[in-house]
Parts: structure tokens; C-alpha cells; sequence
């Protein structure tokens, strides 16, 4: 066995989260890199979850000030990933999680997510570009959640505003969704 690697942040702070709120559930971290950065299982090991975890800094202090005051006052956190799809596409991770610390809201954000859904969102989004996707997470204040890369900023205020409609780009559903977790915790 090769040395064991230390974990990210965003798999810490997904780690920490599942510990907190699923007391009967067991977490693992593998010994190797194999595309599962945590595993979690029910009480008697029996059945399992596997979770890829990415982890964003929050741009919406730095970057989103110099676009518009209202999304100051609007969001809570704006996240920014590079996701491979050919990686995405060969994934053998129940989920992938997205992880958002929003540090002027002192808030963490989880998109819990299987990875065939979020491939069919993100081919349906960025269409034109195959490999490599730039994809900006953005949670409301109001928590709902979207992907906004390539969006005009009068189609980003219209998400500040809770006026947007796009069901690709609507991830509320996975925000904070912890759905296969909690029946591991209740088996």
C-alpha cells in the first residue's frame, strides 16, 4: 500500500457534514486514488455509497463585487469547477458531490448529484465545448441553485432575482440533497 494522501478540503468538510448529520452510517476514505474519494456505508457494511467529492473557493466576495452590488445582496456563494468529461463519463461514483464554502454567508453548500444526470446537464449546457467544462455553481439566497457559465449577466440577474427558468441549468433539486445517505443512516 502506498502512503496514505490527506484529504481536501472539500472532502473534509463532506466528511465532517455526513459524520454530524448521519450518526449511523460508517465513512471511509480509500487507501488509493480511484476516482471515490469517500465511501460511506450503513451500520453493517452491508450497502455502500460511493462519493466523488470537488471543492470550490468562493468567488462571490472577489470576483461577483465588481459585476453587480445585487449579487452581493442576492447570493449566498458562487462556486467555479473544471470538470473532464471523458472522467465524468467513465465515473464509477454513485455521486458527485460539489462542495461550496460561502464565506461571507458562512455557509456550506452540497450538490449531491449522479454523475450520468450531471453529464446529460452539462452536454445540454455546453454543447460546443466536449472535453473540458468551466462550470459556475451559483446558490441564491432564497436557496436555489444554478449553473451559470456562459450566461448573459442580464440572465445572472434575472437568477438573483429568482426569475430565471432553464431546467438544465436548475440544480435546486441536488442542493443540499442528501437522499442516499439517509437511507444508509435508516437501514
Amino acid at each position: 500500500m502506498k502512503p496514505i494522501f490527506s484529504v481536501h478540503a472539500g472532502e473534509y468538510l463532506t466528511g465532517s457534514h455526513i459524520e454530524e448529520k448521519f450518526r449511523r452510517v460508517n465513512l471511509w476514505v480509500p487507501a488509493k486514488d480511484t476516482g471515490i474519494d469517500l465511501l460511506v456505508s450503513d451500520r453493517a457494511n452491508k450497502q455502500t455509497v460511493s462519493l466523488q467529492v470537488k471543492f470550490s473557493k468562493d468567488f462571490l466576495v472577489a470576483h461577483m463585487r465588481r459585476q453587480s452590488p445585487r449579487f452581493q445582496q442576492k447570493l449566498q456563494a458562487c462556486g467555479w469547477w473544471t470538470v473532464n468529461s471523458a472522467k465524468l463519463r467513465r465515473s464509477q461514483a454513485n455521486y458527485w458531490v460539489f462542495v461550496l464554502q460561502g464565506f461571507d454567508n458562512r455557509s456550506v453548500h452540497y450538490i449531491v448529484i449522479p454523475p450520468r444526470e450531471l453529464l446529460r446537464r452539462l452536454r445540454r449546457i455546453h454543447h460546443k465545448q466536449l472535453q473540458i467544462w468551466q462550470v459556475y455553481i451559483w446558490v441564491t439566497q432564497t436557496n436555489r441553485c444554478w449553473e451559470t457559465r456562459g450566461l448573459s449577466k442580464a440572465e445572472k440577474l434575472l437568477i438573483a432575482d429568482d426569475k430565471y427558468s432553464n431546467p438544465y441549468r436548475h440544480f435546486t433539486k441536488y442542493l443540499n440533497v442528501w437522499g442516499p445517505v439517509v437511507r444508509l443512516n435508516e437501514a
